[in-house]
């Protein structure tokens, strides 16, 4: 697998689906199916260094997942401060700078002060941006930013006034989104982000994809030819 010769994306999204199916269909509990999703993560972000990305966004936990049964979102959450915990201290040796997105103030709030404490200890890193997208959804973002240039005074708004106003600010576009399970739909994640990205869908959980899957999906990536709009290249 030698990424090297591939035209690499800086900005990778990820919408982790599957977890639930693949544990129901090895006869295990879907929070099972969680666990085994953290150390797909585990392996993606390492991948991610190994490669140079500079940017990947997980899709964790969306605004629609509240819908949930109680006992299966308490056990996200709880995999969450776990995985937090014990793996903080490795990613901030690794230089990875975390950064979330999605309106966290209302999660737990174990979960809340840990995912403010990693961001506050590493965002002076400069290695690979990690997004976290968290109680996430696009169009919450967007209203968000709506009412954000409202406060402002903003009468008029221009491309750039809405893009420093999302949870993104500051960040590039995702050049790829990558979505598990075998779902052909963005489920409102990055929507306006999204308008030029390459998309990437694959029938395998997340918690089997690999490193293998990964290179798969960029090795698709490189072949695409991304005119944003203009002509295609001449041959």
């Amino acid at each position: 697998m030698n990424f090297k010769k591939l035209n690499l994306p800086e900005h990778v999204g990820i919408i982790m689906d599957g977890n639930g199916r693949w544990a129901i269909k090895r006869g295990l509990t879907r929070i099972v199916g969680h666990k085994m999703g953290v150390e797909a993560v585990k392996k993606t972000i390492n991948y991610a260094i190994e490669i140079g990305l500079k940017v990947l966004t997980l899709f964790a936990f969306s605004t629609e997942n509240w819908k949930r049964d109680k006992k299966e979102i308490d056990g996200i959450f709880k995999i969450v401060e776990e995985y937090l915990e014990t793996d903080f201290d490795e990613y901030n040796n690794k230089g990875i700078k975390i950064r979330t997105m999605g309106d966290i103030i209302k999660l737990p709030k174990k979960i809340y002060d840990k995912l403010l404490e990693c961001v506050n200890q590493t965002c002076n890193n400069k290695g690979l941006v990690v997004n976290i997208a968290i109680n996430y959804g696009s169009r919450d973002e967007l209203i968000r930013a709506v009412n954000n240039l409202i406060i402002q005074g903003k009468k008029s708004v221009e491309i750039e006034d809405l893009k420093n106003n999302l949870y993104s600010e500051g960040l590039p576009d995702p050049d790829l989104i990558i979505r598990t399970s075998g779902e052909m739909r963005l489920s409102n994640f990055m929507l306006f982000q999204s308008a030029y990205s390459e998309f990437y869908f694959t029938k395998t959980y997340w918690p089997s994809f690999n490193t293998k899957s990964f290179y798969k999906a960029l090795k698709e990536y490189s072949k695409r030819d991304r005119r944003f709009g203009g002509n295609h290249k001449k041959i």
